[in-house]
């Protein structure tokens, strides 16, 4: 049995994102502290709210360096919803501009839609050779959000190269944003797959599988 600290730093839906990872088998703790972050096989940020406000609660707990040693040594790392988007540079949210943990380039912006928020049940281009969206590639996840990343240069033409780019899968409300990110041990969606029934459960038992 995989276990996985769900970070508790005041933003996200801690106890629907506990009651999706025990239901595939994982053994959940919700916590704030570092060490037992730093333990677990894996580690999930999830996010709900303002990009500054998330980044302050961030801090707050130290999520910041939790995130940055985990992934140093290369131990799992999931972000869901605003937990994705404060993984990027900057988030810029009316008219706020936050700075964020950094692990990618990219900004989180308002998306250029008829209607906003984004609300519902939305399809996903997964990236080729996706371990998340394995057997999952044409199935529809529910997202809640009028804020996303539209660009994604790091490993792309004109962008860096790193020596495994990551893979990214992408989603239109609109135009087109960044609905999910594979990258060694740093994965996020957009989306919430603790929402998205029987898709969003073998989301999560993929990504599972990636810690052992």
């Amino acid at each position: 049995m995989q276990k996985v600290a769900v970070l508790d730093y005041g933003s996200g839906n801690l106890r629907s994102v506990e009651r999706a990872l025990a239901r595939v088998g994982a053994e959940v703790t919700v916590t704030s502290d570092a060490q037992t972050a730093l333990d677990a096989d894996g580690l999930l940020v999830p996010g709900v709210g303002a990009f500054a406000a998330c980044m302050a609660g961030l801090d707050a707990v130290d999520g910041r360096r939790i995130i940055g040693r985990r992934l140093a040594g290369g131990r799992p790392v999931l972000g869901i919803c605003v937990g994705m988007q404060i993984l990027f540079e900057r988030g810029v949210e009316h008219g706020v501009d936050a700075e964020g943990c950094g692990e990618w380039p990219g900004v989180v912006e308002q998306l250029e839609a008829p209607v906003l928020p984004h609300m519902g049940w939305n399809t996903v281009q997964a990236a080729p050779g996706s371990a998340l969206f394995a057997g999952i590639e044409d199935e529809r996840f529910y997202f809640v959000h009028s804020y996303g990343v539209r660009e994604f240069p790091l490993g792309q033409e004109g962008g860096s190269t790193p020596l495994a780019p990551p893979r990214v899968s992408w989603a239109e409300h609109g135009d087109r944003f960044v609905a999910g990110v594979e990258n060694a041990a740093l994965s996020a969606t957009q989306f919430h797959p603790e929402k998205s029934g029987d898709a969003g459960a073998q989301l999560l038992t993929n990504w599972l599988g990636t810690l052992r």
